[in-house]
């Protein structure tokens, strides 16, 4: 069995640089059962949309001339002003065409962001996907239907690019699966006290790694990194200005933490940084990406021979073999675990036609999809890693919604576990059986980068 191919951005990180939109932290979610909107969508974002005459809300594509309002919506929504770098980088990643917004007369009480992306789906195909960034309501607006007014008019034009898959990041759980997002990649922060830690015979040691500055950083990471997402579910193409703001490493974006440091790998490489808590020295990793078991075991190796450190932070995926590296199974101790990557299909017969499968499966599922209309029963027949879906009046064997089948996409989750919790249902246990071989995933789903 392969190494577990890693990249983690340390979240606190990505957040203190502005990078981060987990959305939506001031209630937004709360809906009303008055009128949300009349409108009639184009293929392009809609320039104005009446979300009711009582609320007198109506919802617009941005223009240059809104950043100024957006930047301190977006600033009260998730609670930081970002630095000049931050704004700049913003500016360079989305365009005001790209913007839509809520807005109460001339004032935006509503922001969201949708933005062109590109992700691996099991079997290393690259499917376009839309992403969904910066959302927030303003707390004056709250349960007026603002969000599912915004988000109604995101999709309809995401429906019209014919994007497979939506993807976003969230900061409440309970928000998005009532728009068909379910929670696809996981991750567990971990806390490894370097001064004992020791690893068995059996790992590697095969060195090949290399300290460098971030001018040869700036060379080796993006192709290394391109690598590795093109063979790993979940991770998507990273935008040059992202690499840019990296390299460019702003002191105010460093969250208290010294600059970057970098160890590379030809088939990997560590990005971190140096902190302090007390008496304890940590470094603190910003990114591990690693594409073979000899980049994992030797870049862990060499960090672990930093001897000033005392523990070293991280963030990885829950299979990842390091406590099995290690004479102390429990001396890697996890800290958090948190989604990271959610998922919505938009087109079922698409999504599910681009990955490949562990196992044939010849079934029919049906998928409910109360906020859009990409529901249906489908007829579902996978041979030799290859499915065809087609839609059916078969009677179906597996029914759910489209939030359990988002987050089954990847094979991250598995269909009894839904099936124990009641959110998924099948006409004979062995379907459910059946189903879980064939999602099953050669390689976890890692999300690249947080947005």
């Amino acid at each position: 069995m392969s190494v577990i191919a890693t990249v983690f951005l340390r979240i606190g990180f990505l957040r203190a640089a502005g990078l981060v939109r987990r959305a939506v932290p001031l209630g937004a979610g709360a809906e009303t059962s008055a009128p949300i909107f009349m409108c009639v969508f184009t293929q392009s974002m809609p320039e104005s949309i009446y979300v009711s005459p009582e609320n007198k809300i109506t919802i617009r594509t941005a223009t240059e001339s809104d950043w100024p309002a957006l930047q301190l919506l977006d600033s009260v929504g998730f609670g930081f002003h970002p630095s000049p770098a931050v704004s700049e980088l913003t500016k360079a990643l989305y365009k005001p065409e790209d913007i839509i917004l809520a807005v109460d007369g001339d004032l935006p009480v509503g922001v969201a962001i949708e933005i062109d992306m590109e992700f691996t789906v099991p079997g290393g195909r690259q499917l376009p996907t839309r992403g969904i960034t910066w959302v927030s309501v303003a707390p004056t607006h709250r349960r007026r239907g603002v969000l599912r007014s915004m988000f109604t008019a995101l999709h309809a034009h995401i429906e019209s690019t014919g994007a497979p898959l939506a993807a976003l990041t969230a900061s409440e759980a309970g928000i998005y699966n009532r728009f068909g997002y379910g929670p696809a990649t996981f991750s567990e922060g971990i806390t490894l006290d370097r001064r004992f830690a020791r690893f068995r015979p059996e790992v590697p040691d095969n060195g090949g790694v290399s300290i460098v500055d971030i001018k040869a950083a700036s060379t080796l990471l993006p192709e290394i990194y391109d690598r590795w997402r093109l063979q790993t579910p979940g991770a998507q193409v990273r935008p040059q200005p992202l690499w840019d703001h990296m390299f460019a490493d702003p002191s105010e974006d460093r969250d208290g933490a010294s600059g970057l440091f970098f160890l590379t790998h030809a088939d990997g490489y560590i990005a971190y940084r140096h902190t302090s808590e007390g008496r304890d020295s940590i470094a603190r990793i910003d990114e591990f990406v690693t594409i073979t078991e000899d980049a994992h075991a030797a870049l862990w190796r060499t960090i672990c021979g930093l001897d000033l450190v005392t523990r070293i932070e991280t963030r990885q995926h829950p299979a990842d073999p390091l406590r099995l590296m290690l004479t102390d199974y429990r001396l890697a101790r996890t800290t958090t675990r948190s989604d990271r990557l959610w998922l919505r299909i938009m087109d079922v017969p698409a999504a599910l036609e681009a990955r490949e499968y562990a196992a044939d499966l010849d079934t029919v599922i049906k998928v409910e999809d109360p906020f859009l209309k990409a529901g249906g029963t489908f007829a579902l027949q996978v041979k030799g890693g290859k499915a065809t879906c087609t839609a059916t009046d078969a009677v179906p064997a597996i029914t759910m919604p489209s939030d359990v089948l988002s987050s089954l996409y990847l094979g991250e989750h598995q269909a009894k576990t839904f099936a124990a919790a009641h959110r998924l249902h099948a006409s004979d246990p062995q379907e459910i059986v059946n189903f879980d071989f064939a999602f099953n995933a050669q390689k976890p789903a890692i999300l690249g980068y947080g947005f």
